[in-house]
């Protein structure tokens, strides 16, 4: 599954951790190590989901939290807290977050809750998206198209991903660059529109919507 994740932690063991983990699973992953750093990158760029501490120096996570949801950001966040106190698990819960996981805690867990507040985001909790005549199953990364399975490349994959998840906003060159191939340090000047003509070949080229200048939308 991929996705882009903001990761706000100032243990420098745990941050290390959970990036290299992430990486593992090919998340496009990115770290603030303050709070400071942690509420200006969550609101000035596009995440799936965040992974918030508590514990932060300059602003902890709970002031960056009602930030964000004041700033009317929604991008879900789980936050991370040696707090056992179910009073402190309730106000985050109160003041916007969608999950919440004590410390210590498994990785093997951070990444399924991870993995479901993507899911929430794109299929309204379900496992697969259904769009017109296609099917996405998001566990197994097939896509059909009137029941039959379709040869995707994972860029084709996770462009339209991407697109479903923005459905009904123009999504312009930029922001798929941002999302696909950041972590690439060249790209062809033309992959992305090579990436959208292949993709549209397979899925059926009245799907994906263009408009001159300024990107491609799926309406739903």
């Amino acid at each position: 599954m991929s996705m882009k994740i903001l990761i706000i932690e100032d243990d420098e063991h745990i941050l290390s951790l959970l990036e290299r983990g992430f990486r593992e699973y090919q998340y496009i992953v990115e770290v603030a190590a303050n709070g400071d750093d942690g509420e200006y990158m969550a609101s000035t760029n596009h995440y799936d989901v965040i992974v918030l501490d508590w514990m932060l120096p300059s602003k902890n996570g709970l002031e960056i939290l009602l930030e964000l949801r004041k700033k009317e950001i929604k991008t879900p966040i789980i936050m991370l807290t040696a707090k056992a106190d179910i009073d402190d698990k309730v106000a985050g819960l109160q003041s916007g977050a969608d999950d919440y996981l004590p410390k210590p805690f498994s990785f093997k867990e951070l990444r399924a809750r991870v993995e479901a507040l993507y899911r929430r985001t794109v299929s309204n909790g379900s496992n697969t998206i259904k769009i017109q005549n296609l099917v996405i199953d998001l566990d197994t990364k097939i896509v059909k198209k009137d029941d039959e399975e379709l040869l995707l490349s994972l860029k084709e994959y996770e462009l339209l991903l991407f697109l479903v998840k923005n459905k009904n906003a123009i999504i312009s060159n930029a922001m798929i660059e941002e999302q696909l191939w950041r972590e690439e340090e060249y790209i062809n000047s033309n992959v992305i529109q090579v990436t959208i003509y292949n993709l549209r070949k397979k899925i059926g080229k009245d799907l994906i919507k263009s408009f001159r200048g300024l990107g491609y939308r799926i309406e739903v």
